[in-house]
């Protein structure tokens, strides 16, 4: 005879009620942050083919976005930019009349209660579609922390809300604080890609920013995926420098990375659901082989659950749709 079990674990799932009373883990918009990609030109709205619902959007197309993010309440974007020009030290970056900060301004005007973080790199202005400037075919970490400060800058004036370097430059967060804080923009916030993964997972990005290497890959300074400890050390430099918000990407291959990075430090983390998951999980879905709303949101709670305060998703307008 099988005894009665005393324990049962199943009296707290028996009804709806119940199961949302004792949730562990909740979600909502305000968790989420929306990458936007933007380009020069008018009228253009050119889908990314590999990311259904994602698009390359000149500055007026833009405006009207805007309006509809902060609709579902979504607190913020990101933004990533798609110069007319291209060139070796990715000097479009750090014009004032870049197309980054002309749509700050636009996003300012159309939804000013809108949070507006840049991505701070070279590698969407660079015409070898590395993360800054070379000497050879290596990428100068001491010169390119030059370039991403005066990139900061120009963000700065622009209005800007929070700065976001991604480009994985030792001590860019302590270029970034220094070059803010001597300008007068001691309150920008950096949100830093702490440990970032030369992962196979940013391919659909790399066609929506137009920044595919031109030969090699990123490996000499993204992180090897191989490295949980290192990981750790990496954030705790970027704590050290400064950093206001620690980001890990990519997100759910790195949950254990982001689980210990959330009980290593007492600052806001961040975690980059990116392109590649994103893309993933639309294609199974559209073949039928999963629920997409369940899972995009069953995908989200796994981020939160390991630790993540912020989650920047390509799935933000559909997630705030269905939580609203």
């Amino acid at each position: 005879m099988i005894p009665t079990p005393l324990l049962r674990p199943r009296r707290l799932r028996k009804n709806p009620a119940i199961r949302a009373m004792v949730r562990e883990t909740s979600l909502s918009p305000e968790d989420f942050i929306l990458p936007l990609f933007v380009v020069e030109g008018e009228n253009i709205k050119k889908p990314i083919s590999s990311m259904p619902g994602h698009f390359q959007m000149s500055l007026d197309h833009l405006a009207k976005e805007a309006t509809e993010i902060q609709s579902l309440g979504i607190p913020a974007v990101i933004l990533f930019g798609i110069p007319a020009h291209k060139d070796a030290c990715g000097s479009e970056a750090m014009s004032a009349n870049s197309i980054v900060c002309r749509a700050v301004q636009a996003l300012k005007k159309a939804a000013p209660h809108l949070y507006v973080i840049a991505d701070v790199c070279c590698c969407e202005y660079t015409d070898h579609g590395h993360c800054g400037k070379l000497v050879g075919q290596d990428v100068d970490n001491d010169a390119t922390l030059e370039l991403l400060q005066k990139q900061s800058l120009v963000l700065a004036q622009a209005g800007v809300d929070m700065v976001a370097p991604s480009g994985m430059m030792d001590g860019m967060v302590a270029a970034l604080r220094v070059a803010l804080d001597g300008a007068g923009f001691s309150g920008i916030p950096i949100m830093s890609y702490a440990a970032k993964f030369a992962s196979g997972f940013y391919g659909p990005f790399r066609e929506a920013a137009e920044s595919t290497p031109q030969f090699g890959d990123r490996s000499t300074y993204q992180m090897d995926p191989a490295n949980g400890r290192e990981a750790l050390r990496e954030a705790a430099l970027d704590y050290e420098e400064g950093a206001d918000i620690l980001m890990v990407k990519p997100a759910m291959p790195y949950l254990d990375v982001l689980s210990q990075m959330r009980a290593a430090f007492d600052i806001p983390i961040a975690a980059y659901q990116v392109s590649g998951e994103f893309a993933m999980l639309k294609a199974a879905a559209q073949q039928g082989w999963l629920d997409h709303d369940r899972v995009m949101l069953e995908s989200l709670l796994s981020i939160k659950r390991a630790g993540a305060d912020l989650i920047l998703t390509y799935f933000a307008k559909e997630a705030a749709t269905k939580l609203g």
